[in-house]
């Protein structure tokens, strides 16, 4: 009976709905049959590879149907196409679901561009961006070091750590969107930059 009840829990716990199987996990299974035709690595995966302008697109589907599992396959897909795919699960670590708006989104985005192309690309646009904003945001950072003081992964810590404060910090996080909403225009150019010269030295597909 007590082995029966181990085995009964190990299966429970190898199925958990909330949490997204890796590409290529061999307990995948394929459920087209009966949630739908469509197959992302089809209907995102030829659009994303094959349009010059960039896209957008939404993948959407109630809370447990498999959509992170689905883009882990894409990522692995677009990564095998020679493709440099930037995951991230905004949910877990970077905005407060039911208290999310515009900046967190992109503040989320351009820390984990950073964190991913920081070898590929030259780093200087967002952080001259974060050190022109500095006075405005070191107290939210909860810092009092000078920006310029900081080596570069001094600098890129403070970024991550701002953001950071977006999900931890409840308090902190309409202050730092209304010191960063202002911006949001420099910031998008500043991260630009920073794409362009890393699509400059990732290897091409």
């Amino acid at each position: 009976m007590v082995q029966d009840f181990q085995i009964l829990k190990r299966i429970y716990n190898a199925f958990d709905p909330f949490r997204p199987l890796p590409a290529g996990d061999p307990t995948y299974v394929d459920c087209r049959e009966v949630r739908g035709d469509g197959d992302i690595l089809v209907e995102l995966g030829r659009e994303i590879f094959f349009s010059e302008p960039m896209t957008c697109q939404l993948y959407a589907g109630h809370r447990g149907s498999g959509k992170s599992t689905e883009l882990l396959r894409l990522k692995q897909h677009l990564e095998s196409q020679n493709c440099f795919v930037v995951y991230f699960a905004a949910d877990e670590n970077d905005i407060e679901p039911e208290d999310t708006q515009y900046t967190d989104i992109l503040l989320a985005c351009t820390r984990h561009l950073l964190e991913e192309l920081k070898d590929s690309a030259n780093p200087n646009p967002l952080l001259n961006w974060m050190e022109s904003r500095w006075q405005d945001l070191k107290d939210l950072a909860l810092t009092e070091v000078s920006f310029q003081s900081l080596s570069i992964e001094g600098q890129l810590s403070q970024f991550a750590k701002l953001t950071a404060n977006l999900r931890t910090e409840p308090s902190q996080r309409q202050k730092i969107r209304e010191r960063v909403n202002p911006h949001t225009i420099t910031l998008i150019k500043a991260l630009n930059q920073f794409i362009s010269d890393a699509k400059k030295h990732l290897p091409s597909g």
